[in-house]
């Protein structure tokens, strides 16, 4: 009997601490996500550009490049009027953030975030505009 308990305290510490990881991994990826947004509120595409994941950077090579991306492609991210963080799930290893924005027009658009972690922190390694759910009554 002592030992089961002592094998279920264990299992309960260990699920505590996994639990508290993935919630300041969670907290760390939005911080990241919202960071780079208020970077784009203040048209910083230099400080916003460093949010972005190595293969992003390398990919559109200078903030100007970045910058006509997301001002083009993304203006919801560029200028929101609410940023709401939804779930943070696995898919195949890798971390996606489902983040809902609602722009100035008052539309709301739901955006997958493809997070990696280096060596500086999380960043973003991508963004995808995402179907909205099907609503009927």
């Amino acid at each position: 009997m002592f030992r089961m308990v002592k094998v279920l305290g264990l299992w309960v510490m260990m699920n505590v601490v996994i639990a508290g990881a993935a919630v300041a991994q969670s907290d760390q990826i939005q911080s990241t996500i919202s960071q780079q947004i208020e970077a784009f509120e203040a048209d910083d595409f230099d400080a916003a550009f460093g949010f972005a994941s190595p293969t992003l950077r390398r990919l559109f090579q200078t903030p100007e490049n970045f910058q006509r991306m997301v001002t083009g492609g993304y203006p919801m991210v560029w200028r929101p009027a609410e940023v709401r963080f939804l779930e943070l799930s696995d898919v195949d290893g890798t971390l996606w953030q489902k983040v809902m924005i609602t722009d100035q027009d008052g539309v709301v658009h739901i955006l997958g975030y493809r997070m990696l972690e280096t060596d500086m922190g999380w960043k973003i390694n991508g963004v995808q505009l995402l179907p909205m759910p099907d609503v009927s009554a």
